[in-house]
């Protein structure tokens, strides 16, 4: 509906109402645009959509890979969405993502926290709310400033500057984009996992992420002592939230099933087989056992091609994996996860390594061809001395002299600017776009890089403005960057929205209105 058909709309009932005496179809019309979305129901229909039709353009062409970066706070996906469309025009093919673990370290009222699920459940769907919330109010400062600019072309009489700027409000694009939400392990069995996802639902969430841990075992994917979980448990959950999603109306909703396998060597449970061969028991042809004749006291024992089998117990009552059968669980965790409902795969892995990726991808899509992955480029890998080592061993391989390099310290500025530093470099920034063509990698995401620039910047702060710069280290280092660079927090009253606020006050009051933003705003300095 175009602008001045909405306009229209409001004008029609205000028509049927002659005691409505000040309310003013315009305003009506521009209140509506800035609040598109009414509901979170709304918002995870509107995302689900995006999301699904980004997954077929991958399909047709790995270009299409899609990205986001973790957000811990409403501010800060803002701002991250705002930065977005300034600097390329659209939002396309940009999510946010919702990491457990700022959740836990940033947002429980029991203060930090590691990530293993002891923060508040519903403190996430909570941050998807919040995130939202933050969203749509950056949609209703960017319109509220296009109508402020078409008051000012109709008043000049400046017919054609108007049009371009109701065609700009009938073609504006929203700082609503997909979130991928993290569930951890579903906070308790498939009845908790199920109540918590509407209520993902309920605030917007269209994409949920659950890993096949076990919930109150649960640890960070890049720590130890994981504890996996026997695949029909996990697949019990993914049905969870496949009818929370349809019992709440959001039919395309998307489930992207994490493996925490290849870092887990670890079960609590032997799963339940029925015959040779199935779900349970491929799942216990991976457990580290030995052969017996006898049973002892208080063991457990299981048969195995006709043989009685003692499976490797610890004192903590968990069950050990054989060594290195971590990547063949993890291709069948996959397997079996886009077989009983989930829609991509996340893969925990210990290094950002195509190779190893693209292998485990491959296997996969010899039974489900159209295998996609989310992908955590985390900040837990150590970037470059990762890439440095790969630089160096395929130089290594190749038979190219590194007689200049030490393996063990590539990580030293000593070698910043080198010949193999340089190479490395490059093969980090074309990761992404490598790793969706050669890996099956159709979403890459960061999950904590907003906690540590948080961390970072007010490090820098900290140094200069108590130090010697004083107020300088402020002024240098952030406000004149700020203006510098665009960067529209620099009016801060206006980004929080007290020029919102002022509409209002004139659709409400009309001369009346005692507005904020007059002669005497120093907001005012930071206009030229």
């Amino acid at each position: 509906m175009t602008y001045q058909q909405t306009i229209a709309e409001a004008g029609k009932t205000i028509g049927t109402e002659p005691s409505w005496n000040g309310i003013e179809a315009e305003s009506v019309a521009r209140m509506r645009l800035q609040n598109r979305f009414r509901t979170g129901l709304d918002i995870a229909k509107y995302t689900a959509k995006i999301m699904r039709a980004d997954m077929a353009a991958y399909d047709a062409d790995p270009a299409n890979y899609t990205q986001s970066l973790g957000c811990w706070h409403g501010f800060i996906g803002q701002q991250k969405l705002i930065s977005i469309k300034k600097h390329f025009g659209t939002t396309k093919g940009r999510y946010l993502y919702l990491s457990g673990w700022m959740v836990a370290a940033l947002r429980s009222e029991f203060g930090p926290l590691p990530d293993q699920s002891m923060h508040e459940k519903t403190s996430v769907p909570a941050l998807v709310e919040e995130l939202y919330t933050f969203l749509k109010q950056a949609d209703a400062r960017e319109l509220g400033g296009l109508f402020r600019e078409l008051d000012k072309a109709r008043e000049a009489g400046d017919e054609m500057e108007a049009k371009r700027l109701e065609h700009a409000i009938d073609n504006y694009e929203t700082h609503v984009v997909p979130i991928i939400a993290d569930i951890d392990a579903g906070f308790g069995n498939a009845e908790a996992t199920y109540l918590l996802a509407k209520k993902f639902i309920e605030a917007g969430a269209c994409c949920l992420q659950i890993e096949n841990q076990v919930s109150d075992e649960k640890q960070c994917g890049h720590q130890d002592g994981k504890v996996t979980v026997p695949h029909e448990d996990f697949i019990a959950k993914i049905r969870a939230i496949r009818y929370a999603f349809m019992e709440m109306g959001v039919d395309d909703g998307l489930i992207v099933a994490r493996t925490d396998s290849l870092g887990a060597g670890l079960t609590k449970q032997i799963a339940f087989t029925r015959e040779a061969g199935d779900i349970g028991d491929q799942y216990n042809s991976f457990l580290d056992c030995e052969e017996v004749s006898s049973v002892g006291h208080g063991e457990v024992l299981i048969s195995r091609d006709g043989k009685l089998m003692k499976p490797k117990r610890l004192p903590s009552n968990l069950y050990q994996f054989r060594t290195g059968t971590g990547e063949d669980r993890c291709v069948l965790d996959c397997i079996e996860s886009l077989r009983n409902g989930a829609d991509l795969l996340w893969i925990e892995t210990e290094k950002p390594h195509i190779g190893q990726i693209g292998g485990m991808v491959n296997r996969i899509r010899e039974v489900i061809p159209n295998a996609k992955l989310v992908y955590n480029n985390s900040p837990s890998f150590n970037w470059t001395l990762n890439f440095r080592q790969q630089v160096f061993d395929a130089w290594t391989e190749a038979g190219k002299d590194v007689s200049a390099y030490d393996r063990t310290k590539l990580m030293s500025v000593d070698y910043d600017g080198t010949e193999l530093a340089d190479e490395a470099d490059e093969r980090i920034r074309t990761f992404q776009k490598d790793a969706a063509r050669e890996a099956g990698i159709f979403h890459h995401l960061i999950t904590l890089p907003t906690y540590h620039t948080a961390a970072l910047s007010t490090d820098n702060l900290a140094k200069e403005y108590f130090g010697d710069a004083g107020m300088l280290g402020y002024v240098k280092g952030v406000q004149r960057q700020e203006i510098r660079q665009g960067i529209a927090c620099v009016r801060h009253q206006n980004m929080a929205g007290s020029d919102i606020g002022d509409d209002h006050k004139e659709y409400f009051a009309g001369e009346a209105a005692l507005k904020a933003g007059g002669a005497h705003n120093t907001m005012n300095q930071f206009a030229a």
